[in-house]
Parts: C-alpha cells; sequence; structure tokens
C-alpha cells in the first residue's frame, strides 16, 4: 500500500491528538465505532455513522472496530473481511494496511480486546449492539454519554476540552464541508423557479453533496412550513408568495460537517413585510458575527440577538415597550425561541451525545427561562471553536396562541399589527463562524445573505 502525503498528515495529526489525550488522563481508554443497524433483515442496513469519539483518535470511518489508547499509543481492534465477503464488497484493505494509514503502533483481531480492557475508561456510543459490546467486554454496567461517573467522566471532560478547538487537519475537513454547503444552497436557489415541491429543491441540494463524495450531516430541512424547526417533510407545493427555509450541511467521508440555512422567496422577490423581517433577522446574524472573537461570552451573544430582534419587532410595531424590558421578560423569544447556535465539529451540534457537559461550562446550568433555556453552548469562546450563529423569527401557533402566552404579553404583543406578517410563517440565517486569535472567520461566508443578493441568486431559475 503506498502512503500519500495526505495519509501522512492524517497519521500526524491523530498521533498529535492522543499525545494531547495522554497528557490529560494516566489510564487506558477504549473506543468503540459502532455498527450498523439493519433496517428490516441483516443485509439491508441503514448508513453506518461511526462514533464521532472514536474518529476523532482513529481518524477512519471504520466498522466493528475499537481502539485502545494509553500513554500516547494506539492499538487498532479490527478483523479482516472474511474471504467470502469480496463477492459481494470487493476487495477490502488489511487489518495491518489501515493500523499503518492511521499511525497504529499494533493492530489486533477484536477477540483479543478484552485481554487488554483491564481498567480502561470508555465513551458509550449510541447504538444498543455495540453499547452491550462494550459492557461486556469492560465487565461493567455503563452510565449514559451525557452523565458518566469515575474515570469515565475524567475521559470524557479530556475528550471535550481536546474536541472543543479544532487543529488544522479537522479545520481542513471542515472547510471542505463548508464549500460544499455553500454550493449545495446556491444550487438549491438556483432550482427553485423549475421544481413545484419543496422535495426538488431538496434534490438539487443533496445532489452536489453527494456528487462531491459527501453526505449530508443531519436530515436537510427544505420547507415553505419555517416555523416547524425540523421540518424532514418534502411535499408541500411551492407557490408564489411562500419563503422556502432550507437548512442543509454537507458532511464530508471522515465525518466532519457544516450547518447551513438560509431562507429565500419562492417567487424570486420578498414581499415588503417579508423583506422587513428578513432584514431584522438579519441585522441580529451580523451583530452577533461581529462580536465573535475569544474571550467573548457565548450567552452574551445569544443575548445580543435577543435585544436587536426585541428592538426590530419595536421598531415594526410588533412589540411595544423598553427593549430591555422585553428582553428580560422574553417576550423576544414569542418569536425567536431557540439558542443563538451550538458547536459544529464531527458532529453537527458537536459532542451533544454528552449533554452539556461539552455544551456547557463546568458549573453552569441550563437556564429556565423560555427561549434562554435551549441554548446549546455556554461558554467562553477560545480560538479554534467553530460555532453556528442562527437567529430566526417564527410564528408558531402553538405559542402564539397559548393562552398562557396571550394573557402575560398582552400589552406588550400588538396582535392585530403581527396579523398583517401572515406571510412570514419562518426565517432563519444561519453561517459557520470559526472563532480565530484575531476574532473571527465565517467558514460559509462565501454564501450572500443580504435579501437583494438572495433574489438575484434566486432569479437565476426564473
Amino acid at each position: 500500500m503506498k502512503i500519500t502525503k495526505s495519509d501522512k498528515f492524517l497519521a500526524n495529526s491523530l498521533h498529535q491528538r492522543r499525545q494531547k489525550l495522554a497528557s490529560l488522563i494516566d489510564f487506558p481508554t477504549i473506543l468503540w465505532s459502532g455498527c450498523s443497524i439493519p433496517r428490516n433483515y441483516p443485509a439491508l442496513t441503514y448508513p453506518f455513522r461511526a462514533s464521532s469519539h472514536f474518529l476523532y483518535f482513529a481518524g477512519l470511518p471504520l466498522e466493528n472496530a475499537a481502539i485502545r489508547l494509553e500513554s500516547g499509543k494506539l492499538e487498532l481492534f479490527l478483523d479482516d473481511a472474511p474471504a467470502s465477503s469480496t463477492l459481494w464488497h470487493g476487495e477490502m484493505p488489511k487489518r495491518a494496511e489501515i493500523a499503518e494509514l492511521i499511525g497504529a503502533d499494533a493492530a489486533f483481531p477484536m477477540a483479543e480486546l478484552k485481554a487488554r480492557s483491564t481498567n480502561a475508561a470508555t465513551i458509550a456510543v449510541q447504538d444498543s449492539l455495540t453499547q452491550l459490546q462494550q459492557s461486556q467486554i469492560l465487565d461493567r454496567p455503563l452510565a449514559p454519554p451525557k452523565s458518566p461517573t469515575g474515570i469515565d467522566l475524567e475521559l470524557t471532560q479530556a475528550i471535550v476540552s481536546l474536541r472543543l478547538s479544532h487543529d488544522a487537519a479537522s479545520l481542513a475537513e471542515l472547510r471542505q464541508a463548508a464549500a460544499v454547503t455553500v454550493e449545495a444552497h446556491k444550487a438549491g436557489m438556483a432550482a427553485t423557479g423549475n421544481v413545484q415541491i419543496e422535495a426538488g429543491v431538496r434534490a438539487a441540494m443533496e445532489s452536489v453533496i453527494i456528487s462531491k463524495n459527501m453526505t449530508y450531516a443531519y436530515p436537510s430541512i427544505v420547507t415553505v412550513h419555517g416555523e416547524v424547526l425540523h421540518s424532514e417533510h418534502y411535499h408541500n407545493p411551492l407557490q408564489t408568495g411562500d419563503l422556502l427555509l432550507a437548512d442543509v450541511g454537507a458532511e464530508t467521508s471522515m465525518g466532519w460537517a457544516a450547518d447551513v440555512t438560509r431562507t429565500w422567496p419562492v417567487s424570486g422577490k420578498f414581499s415588503p413585510t417579508q423583506k422587513a423581517i428578513y432584514d431584522v433577522v438579519l441585522a441580529a446574524h451580523d451583530a452577533c458575527i461581529d462580536k465573535i472573537s475569544p474571550g467573548m461570552e457565548y450567552q452574551d451573544i445569544h443575548l445580543l440577538a435577543g435585544r436587536i430582534m426585541a428592538e426590530g419587532l419595536v421598531d415594526l410595531g410588533i412589540l411595544r415597550g423598553n427593549v430591555e424590558d422585553l428582553v428580560e421578560m422574553d417576550a423576544h423569544a414569542l418569536f425567536f425561541v431557540h439558542g443563538i447556535g451550538h458547536l459544529i465539529g464531527l458532529d453537527v451540534h458537536d459532542m451533544e451525545d454528552l449533554g452539556d457537559l461539552a455544551g456547557y461550562e463546568e458549573g453552569r446550568t441550563r437556564s429556565s427561562r423560555f427561549g434562554l433555556g435551549f441554548l446549546r453552548l455556554n461558554r467562553v469562546l477560545r480560538p479554534g471553536m467553530l460555532v453556528s450563529i442562527e437567529p430566526g423569527f417564527y410564528q408558531v401557533p402553538a405559542i402564539l396562541n397559548d393562552s398562557e402566552n396571550r394573557a402575560k404579553y398582552k400589552d406588550f404583543v400588538k396582535w392585530e399589527k403581527l396579523e398583517k406578517f401572515a406571510d412570514v410563517r419562518g426565517i432563519r440565517i444561519e453561517d459557520d463562524i470559526l472563532v480565530s486569535e484575531e476574532g473571527r472567520e465565517v467558514l460559509t461566508g462565501k454564501l450572500p445573505t443580504k435579501a437583494l443578493e438572495i433574489e438575484e441568486l434566486v432569479a437565476v431559475s426564473a
């Protein structure tokens, strides 16, 4: 097997990661990749996705594999494919070849893992079959990833500290994912005038991603019902007057993600009310990005978005009152219901399997406030972090028609004025921002955000 320059870069990067881990913990660690899950019979499986914690140190999306890390060394545990599999899957790399590619210090069949598992820490993977294997080999029960104990907690904290800031290898992957995502969004805008339903735009966007040998980092959201935050339906017709919200991101073959949202008019032209709300969301988006820098509190950026949203809605006559008071009582959260963003990396919501152990500084807990309680990241920003900035405006019937909300905010929301903005179901504008030593870099900055530029991209299809 010929080792290329890029292979050496990968192996060197993985070596540096495990050296850093060794400086933080003094016990062995075993990380499993996971296994495919059958859909309805064993040979027909859902697409396999290796555990992100495994990927961070092993680099390759190997299935049914494990790695043992100790004192900066890596042992690979993987069975060679049986000869009979060649008919169905072709020639597969041997264990020794894979070990060389990732810079492993030794390689063994899976049967030998048990003998090397004494006093090892781990993080439970998502699939139940592998969880059972983890528990059996370690000979102890496993806590959920978001609530580990003992050495598993120490390992989790160490991995969080490493994965919070991206190294050169991960940034190279993240930039690729961002570039393809930008291309996909432009393709979706250009296709809008030539398709009848949401699925047509989705197909145009995902075809770009697939053509680059990538997959989508999460189920694509392509919907005229932007008030449904995680809509996964694509059957609605595209009609004049509709806004189309597309939240679509690419994931590289090595598992690194991008996460971008744009909202555009199906007709190619925002109505006056749509543009008015769009510009409020964009003002929050731009102001928050301008505040990204090392040492900045991410929660303060979220609250800044809230103030700008509240101020804009006051100017439009939808809210009434003092902006600071409106934010304090969460009146803006009637329309901006989620957090300003999250970490991005190997997971689109990076390390969210670990719950708030990753997203929140030690000692911090979730707020009980409406809206603020959905903030996924509450940390001081530091160089190398990649975060999303994604303010939005949504008219969610279950929130706006709730009798308690109507009573609580009756003096602060001009409901009759809001009715004039009925053609705005949901608007979100999202980009991926790298915290740099000097401030920030918008990895997805080549995708326009201004209303006129968006209109021009959609007009290509007209």
